[in-house]
């Protein structure tokens, strides 16, 4: 925490501006020697930068003393020519200052350690800058703008209020007041037990949302699989062949639908076989189906357009007959992959459904799966406290206690240490 740390806060490569960060006590320093005077706080300055003598470039400079910076520390801002040689110069110039390169995620980690953001948010940082719809980016505002710290903290003044009611009917437990005062702790303890179960299990939503909601194209083989894949893909995924058995393994695309990430997959054909390796590539096709969508594409035109499916083959959530180009009727959404016909209308009804799996009622969603876990304990410690005897206050508290740290490690009110490696070690470089 007493070193000062520097990175390159935009994408490395050829760029008409490159902004180099700078966090520490030696951050006005480092302007000092490269700039001359500090700028007025958060105030640009055009300035001539050198070192030694030797010129570098000529940059903004942003200075943002402490405790009024992101990190909390004195940071500094030097917005240079994005070329190559101008960043190594500048580089070289602050490592022959004692200065260190950042760590992935170190500047938000200081922005926690120093109280500037919690762990929910910090995380956020890193869903913004990895958003690819406008789905991610919606969900990761929420997020950065607190409403998922918002309810976090909602449940843990309520579980506080509840731990006060039982230390009082610990203490006042012979007057008549522990008795009542109990019974409101435990009734506390069900109302918020119930509100975090809705939240668990409806926690993949945040995760599909920020990873992806995955949707499986299953069906028998040559029902033209690969070719839809393809099509919603709008490129070259998978290998389309009129010999059966072609797809062996699982071919993700991932695409933007509607302004959701989903990552369509093209399958083995099911059919029943003794070929060893297609039948490892239909035991993958099942296992991936086990999440997310699961759209059953059927040949239309076949007169058992289901030909010999496995058993275990999942209710799909989507069934698409292909080959409407041939005149047949059947019941449910038609397609023509050879003409493109029912296409878009298919499209449009993958992203309703996508919709309606990612979009719950308003309320924030869990977006990692430390936060389901520790909700889990949560939950865990309330159940318990729900079922504690009632001459028993202390076991009541207790309870209460460890419910109350298993929600504060999610935005890192406790046990803070153990979870920053873990947390920051996805994050780029400069943030």
């Amino acid at each position: 925490m007493n070193s000062t740390i520097f990175a390159l806060a935009t994408a490395p490569g050829r760029a008409g501006v490159g902004v180099v960060r700078l966090s520490g006590p030696g951050a006005a320093a480092a302007i000092e020697t490269l700039a001359g005077p500090l700028p007025s706080p958060r105030e640009a300055s055009l300035r001539r930068l050198a070192y030694r003598g030797a010129s570098i470039d000529q940059a903004l400079i942003l200075w943002f003393p402490a405790p009024h910076s992101f990190t909390g520390e004195d940071v500094a801002e030097f917005h240079i020519h994005g070329g190559r040689a101008v960043r190594e110069a500048l580089f070289s110039a602050l490592l022959a200052m004692g200065f260190c390169p950042a760590e992935a995620g170190q500047f938000s980690r200081r922005a926690v350690e120093n109280g500037k953001l919690d762990l929910t948010r910090a995380e956020a940082i890193a869903d913004l800058t990895d958003a690819e719809t406008p789905a991610q980016l919606r969900q990761a505002l929420r997020q950065y703008d607190g409403a998922l710290a918002d309810l976090l903290e909602n449940w843990r003044s309520r579980l506080i209020d509840a731990l006060a009611r039982a230390e009082a009917a610990i203490d006042f437990s012979d007057d008549g007041i522990g008795e009542r005062e109990f019974a409101r702790a435990r009734h506390l303890a069900s109302e918020i037990s119930k509100e975090i179960q809705v939240h668990v299990d409806s926690s993949g939503r945040g995760e599909s949302l920020r990873e992806g909601l995955r949707l499986t194209v299953l069906g028998p083989p040559n029902a033209g699989k690969s070719s839809l894949v393809n099509a919603l893909a709008r490129r070259e995924v998978a290998i389309v062949s009129q010999t059966p058995g072609t797809t062996r393994d699982v071919v993700e695309a991932r695409l933007d639908l509607g302004g959701f990430l989903v990552t369509v997959a093209d399958t083995a054909g099911l059919r029943e076989t003794n070929d060893a390796v297609e039948a490892e590539g239909m035991r993958r096709a099942l296992l991936h189906a086990a999440g997310g969508i699961t759209l059953l594409l059927l040949d239309g035109s076949l007169e058992n357009p289901r030909g010999d499916l496995p058993p275990q083959m999942p209710e799909p959530d989507l069934v698409v007959w292909n080959k409407s180009d041939l005149g047949f009727r059947r019941q449910g959404p038609s397609i023509s992959l050879k003409t493109g016909g029912g296409l878009s209308e298919l499209l449009e009804m993958l992203r309703r459904k996508v919709q309606q799996k990612l979009e719950g009622d308003g309320a924030p969603f869990l977006t990692r799966a430390r936060h389901r876990h520790a909700l889990g304990e949560a939950l865990a410690a309330l159940g318990q406290a729900v079922r504690a005897p009632g001459e028993r206050p202390e076991l009541l508290a207790e309870d209460l206690r460890l419910a109350m740290r298993a929600i504060g490690r999610i935005t890192g009110q406790v046990d803070v240490e153990e979870l920053l490696d873990s947390v920051f070690r996805d994050f780029c470089i400069g943030k």
